[in-house]
């Protein structure tokens, strides 16, 4: 039996030189993978890199035209906002040429800007004695023309063109107008009481007059025949009246109701800048350029001379050549001349283009300033406000101010053998003390009730909802809630009636900030220097038509409606206009408190100004809207919407 095979069938035993072939064939076969793999990953490599150079190079092509197109744009943005100085100079020369024109005018009203004027107007009217009601209106009309052009000067003149000596002199100017304007119509009042009893009513006994003007309107009415039973004071074609007390109809006093559209009683608010917020400003005035033909015309001399010169007829050798030297040398002399009356014209040329420059400069820097502080926010409230007392931050008066008064009865007229005499009081008009501050009534409460008052809301003014009646405290002299009751308002036939604990000045108010936030804004541009400028607040809907310095108030809607306004059409410079859509209630600007009493995403003032300037320099050609993301963004970004015009 032969032994059993130790390799498998089909196989040979590999011999120890095969085995290193194969080994080396293996290793040959593993190097030459790697070396292709060395080389398909350098050749990757090669390629990223060349990608990545490409992308890089790419990139930097791209951020250079980028800094070019900004370099074209900054320089263009430069050429466009150098309009903002031009329209400060310009309207520092309208101011100019206003003062100008009144004073050509000579229509013998005082300038407000001259003190001694203003001074010397005051004084002779305070000279003037026993003047009518008709007359006091009448001449109201100038004070308040008056007081309007003081308030606009210190409201449209940037602060870093008024001092504090002119701005304390101008309101004390607005202060001094307004009190002998009060003064003035207590005296008319006086003199017309003294003839309440020839003009008494056959029906009820008692005198009545109305006297109304667009400004001031006045409704007296004096108890001359003290009926008990005669308590319910109106006035003829009018629902406005008074309830009066028994008290007061047994009493000798008048009532009077003196309405004005405009409201002296509440103290002003234009107080003047620190200097630490604005800088005086002292910009040298440009001289004219002046004409730079004289290099010019000596150059055109000296051709002429030279061209002459060589005309002359030849001369012996030596003294031409000598001649020649003194050509040349008067020539040297006279080039000379002429380049340095040359370097002086460019001297004066640079002068009075960097004085030019730099009075653009201070320009810009003085309307960058007052744009800054025009939408800074105050860090806090200046006022403690009391209790009942009025937040004028929050609330504003609307519809002018109502006086109501009861007078004590100034002695009558008496006629004697063809005679009128009459007793004059040296303390002037008195007002009757209600209700008094002793007493010896056993029930002080019942004996002098509050009085009732009803009182007719201008039809210019519109309340969103029902107006708020204050109270001015004499004492305090600030505007308070207390002392009324019982307030109702018929706002279809806007009659409003409440009760009073005593009577004295009375006003109407609204929440100032009622149309805040808007719901949504649009600025649309209609044709070169116009735009239209629609605000929808959860109220109103307002169409504001602006061109170059002016607005109108185009169009108005009160939830939806169309409502016609006493602005429309009108066309006013900015501040006026924003006044008069105030005083109208229609109050869509914030002011520096606003963001105490709005819930907004307040912007950093400086990005702020940027974004209303690209908006200003752009609205022409762009239609700009409001961005629901603006709320979400941060303080230093700010998000609209625009599209092509």
């Amino acid at each position: 039996m032969s032994p059993p095979s130790k390799l498998p069938a089909g196989k040979k035993k590999i011999s120890k030189a095969e085995r290193q072939r194969l080994l080396q064939e293996e290793e040959e076969r593993r190097q030459k993978e790697e070396e292709e793999a060395r080389l398909k990953f350098e050749k990757e490599e090669l390629e990223r890199l060349e990608t990545q150079r490409v992308e890089k190079e790419k990139w930097r092509q791209l951020e250079q035209k980028d800094r070019e197109r900004r370099n074209e744009e900054l320089e263009e943005l430069s050429l466009l906002e150098s309009c903002f100085p031009e329209a400060e100079k310009l309207k520092r020369e309208t101011r100019a040429l206003a003062q100008w024109k009144h004073y050509t005018q000579c229509d013998g009203s005082p300038d407000p800007l001259v003190a001694q004027e203003m001074n010397t107007f005051i004084s002779l009217w305070e000279e003037e004695k026993n003047e009518t009601f008709e007359q006091v209106i009448e001449k109201s009309k100038l004070v308040l023309s008056l007081i309007k052009k003081l308030k606009l000067i210190l409201l449209e003149t940037p602060p870093c063109d008024l001092e504090n000596r002119i701005i304390a002199q101008h309101q004390g100017s607005i202060l001094r107008l307004q009190e002998l304007l009060s003064l003035k119509m207590d005296v008319a009042t006086e003199l017309l009481l003294r003839e309440a009893s020839t003009l008494v009513d056959v029906d009820s006994g008692n005198m009545e007059k109305i006297i109304q003007d667009e400004n001031v309107s006045l409704f007296v009415w004096a108890n001359i025949k003290k009926n008990p039973r005669y308590r319910s004071v109106k006035f003829s074609e009018t629902q406005i009246g008074f309830e009066i007390p028994r008290v007061l109809a047994t009493s000798n006093v008048a009532l009077r109701l003196l309405y004005t559209r405009y409201d002296h009683v509440t103290p002003l608010r234009l107080t003047p800048a620190t200097e630490e917020d604005y800088e005086p400003m002292v910009v040298e005035p440009v001289k004219k350029e002046e004409p730079i033909e004289k290099a010019t015309t000596e150059e055109k001399t000296v051709i002429e001379e030279k061209a002459s010169i060589q005309e002359v007829e030849p001369e012996p050798k030596q003294e031409r050549e000598f001649s020649l030297v003194q050509e040349e040398e008067t020539n040297l002399e006279v080039l000379e001349e002429i380049e340095v009356k040359r370097t002086s014209d460019h001297e004066d040329e640079n002068s009075e283009t960097n004085k030019y420059e730099l009075e653009m400069r201070l320009l810009s820097e003085a309307v960058s300033a007052a744009q800054l502080h025009l939408v800074e926010n105050i860090v806090d409230i200046p006022y403690a406000f009391e209790k009942f007392q009025v937040d004028l931050c929050h609330f504003s008066t609307l519809g002018g101010v109502y006086h109501l008064d009861i007078l004590e009865l100034p002695p009558q007229y008496k006629p004697v053998k063809g005679w009128v005499l009459v007793e004059i009081r040296q303390e002037g008009l008195q007002r009757f003390t209600y209700p008094p501050e002793t007493t010896d009534e056993p029930d002080p409460e019942n004996a002098f009730p509050p009085i009732e008052v009803t009182l007719e809301v201008h039809k210019d003014v519109i309340f969103f909802e029902d107006p708020k009646v204050i109270r001015w405290d004499t004492e305090g002299k600030r505007w308070k809630t207390d002392g009324i009751s019982c307030v109702y308002y018929d706002r279809e036939n806007r009659l409003l009636t409440f009760n009073l604990d005593t009577l004295g000045p009375v006003a109407l108010i609204q929440d100032a900030h009622i149309n805040m936030p808007y719901q949504s804004w649009e600025l649309c541009p209609l044709d070169v220097n116009r735009v239209v400028l629609t605000v929808t607040t959860l109220f109103i809907e307002l169409q504001i038509h602006i061109k170059e310095n002016l607005c109108m108030l185009a169009s108005v809607k009160l939830k939806g409606q169309e409502h016609q306004c006493h602005l429309e059409g009108r066309w006013m410079t900015p501040v006026p206009f924003i006044l008069a859509l105030k005083e109208a209630g229609l109050n869509i600007f914030p002011a520096l408190y606003s963001h105490f009493y709005v819930v907004v995403n307040n912007k950093v003032p400086l990005v702020e100004v940027k974004a209303y300037r690209q908006i200003a320099l752009l609205s022409s050609a762009f239609v700009f809207r409001w961005s629901k993301w603006n709320m979400a963004c941060n303080s230093t970004n700010v998000v609209i919407k625009h599209t092509g015009g």
